[in-house]
């Protein structure tokens, strides 16, 4: 049976199925709508670094063929083949996503799914309908991405923006390029049409009905093979070409800004030769050659171009590496002139590595001092510690969290007491507080114990207590720390860079700098000095420590500082 998933959900792809060669299908469909489905291959990043592995209608395959676009088949709109031990290491996320082309809006979708299916049974489906969209005309449906092995997420997050924001949002653009004015070369006679980008040659996917009538090679057999759905009918032959209008211009996709020390390739020539243009005018942006007698598309800030002459004269030399590129990449050196076009220059430039970061997720870490939550993806609150807010962006609501007579009795008695704030609505919360290093903590029905000093933020679908850690020797006899437990995040707050080590049984911590352990590690108070020593010179301070204990796998974790 399928597991039915909602927006903001997870889960490992090992625990929905043991294969590795799946068949992700999509449904979305509106009366009068046209939609193009595609997979984004992202780097570590999340950053569309290799526009090879933007699997689209005009780009059908990744070079290993780990990623194929197979098309409409058994009921799905679109659909693909995911092989997840070929895709390569520097591809750590697949981003499905769905595009309007045309107008519209994605609130008038009708019910629709994206699934996956093993060895030809469904294994997962996230439902998704209009009612959870507005104005958007692009939307991310799901991800797989790479955390410990591949795993699966529902996102359901949408750009108002359509497919150019989509691409902005993975760091790339979209330039609509002029049909080009050399014909193009017919096709031998006997040749079978290939569904593949317009620059190359090669033949169609080998999952699928051929266009000739030679059968297509098998795949390779996996743990569990590769079988598309129940009700899998092979798709019609191509045709011969697309409807003036219809994608008739190719996209291309190319990051925004060139990888640091790299020369781009030069320009391929057209079929007539014109001479070479002038130089665009100072502080103008650079063109690029014209196709046809067309004017080309503006390179972007610094690709390729060299230095303008300066007094009528012979052009300048090149400019040094890295000048004119976009903040993130390799900076000018010193006493680059003020004022030279196209450069790093400018506020927008300045504050270029400090935009927002977006990933779709329902937690995102900005930096190491701030988080952002985005109370849409899941539809769960949050409870945060009061007056931790220092930026919020849409409808979102701050209430009061009381923890009733009985909570604020045992906090008071226990010194786990926490003053939370409820965060509801629609909209990205942004977290932070006293300049402390945050860390998000994904918990998937496991259990975590953090001091109550040590927690800033988590979701209200956490269950959380108070529990007692024995020992003799101190005030009391006993410490007290905060049990967190289920499925959602918690984000842990620390005094620099903290450090997790195994429980072995011979591993201690000063109770005053561990921050979190693993519930299932035993913890005992270890008094080593006699209480009255204490008032002796020359006492080391280290009177009372925690000793834990526990089997392979659990861990602690430690700041550099003493509460």
């Amino acid at each position: 049976m399928a597991r039915e998933f909602q927006r903001g959900h997870k889960a490992r792809i090992s625990d929905l199925t043991a294969g590795t060669d799946l068949y992700v299908g999509v449904q979305i469909s509106a009366p009068g709508l046209t939609f193009d489905i595609s997979c984004f291959g992202l780097d570590a990043d999340e950053r569309l670094s290799d526009d090879r592995y933007f699997v689209f209608f005009n780009q059908p395959k990744s070079p290993e063929e780990s990623i194929q676009l197979l098309g409409a088949q058994a009921g799905d709109t679109e659909s693909f083949r995911v092989t997840l031990d070929r895709i390569p290491s520097h591809i750590r996320k697949l981003s499905f996503t769905a595009t309007l082309d045309g107008g519209g809006q994605m609130s008038q979708i009708a019910p629709g799914y994206l699934r996956i299916v093993a060895g030809g049974e469904e294994v997962a489906r996230y439902s998704f309908n209009g009612a959870e969209f507005s104005t958007e005309r692009a939307v991310m449906l799901g991800d797989f991405y790479f955390k410990d092995g591949w795993r699966f997420a529902a996102v359901g997050q949408g750009f108002d923006g359509g497919l150019e924001a989509l691409l902005k949002n993975f760091g790339g653009e979209v330039l609509e390029e002029e049909t080009p004015a050399a014909p193009q070369q017919p096709q031998q006679p006997g040749a079978a049409p290939g569904f593949a980008p317009p620059a190359q040659a090669t033949p169609p996917p080998a999952f699928g009905a051929p266009s000739a009538p030679q059968p297509a090679p098998a795949p390779q057999p996996a743990p569990q093979g590769f079988a598309p759905p129940p009700g899998h009918t092979p798709p019609a032959p191509p045709a011969p070409a697309p409807a003036p209008g219809v994608h008739g211009a190719p996209t291309v996709i190319a990051p925004m800004t060139p990888p640091t020390g790299t020369v781009p390739p030069p320009a391929a020539p057209t079929a007539s030769t014109a001479p070479a243009p002038a130089p665009a005018p100072y502080g103008q942006p650079p063109q690029q050659p014209s196709y046809g007698g067309r004017p080309g598309a503006p390179l972007p800030p610094g690709y390729g171009q060299q230095q303008p002459s300066y007094g009528g004269g012979q052009p300048a030399p090149p400019m040094p590496p890295g000048y004119g590129q976009a903040p993130g990449q390799q900076t000018a050196p010193y006493g680059v002139p003020q004022g030279a076009p196209q450069g790093g220059a400018g506020v927008t430039a300045a504050l270029q590595a400090f935009k927002e970061t977006p990933t779709g997720q329902r937690w995102t870490q900005q930096n190491k001092k701030l988080v952002r939550v985005d109370l849409g993806i899941g539809g769960q609150p949050v409870l945060a510690r009061q007056g931790s807010m220092v930026l919020y962006q849409g409808k979102v609501d701050f209430s009061y969290k009381g923890a009733g007579f009985m909570g604020r009795v045992v906090g008071n008695a226990t010194g786990q007491e926490m003053q939370l704030m409820r965060c509801t609505g629609q909209g990205q919360v942004f977290l932070a507080e006293n300049s402390t290093h945050l860390h998000p903590v994904e918990l998937q029905g496991d259990a975590i114990c953090v001091s109550a000093e040590n927690v800033l933020a988590f979701d209200e679908s956490l269950q959380y207590e108070v529990r007692r850690i024995e020992g003799h020797g101190i005030p009391g006899g006993a410490l007290f720390t905060m049990q967190f437990q289920g499925t959602g995040t918690i984000v842990v707050k620390t005094h620099g860079t903290p450090v997790v080590l195994p429980v072995t049984p011979t591993t201690f911590a000063d109770c005053n700098a561990v921050v979190a352990w693993s519930a299932a590690s035993q913890v005992i108070v270890s008094s080593q000095v006699r209480m009255r020593r204490n008032a002796y010179p020359g006492d080391t301070g280290e009177s009372v420590n925690l000793q834990f204990r526990g089997a392979p796998g659990n861990f602690i974790v430690v700041q550099p500082y003493e509460v």
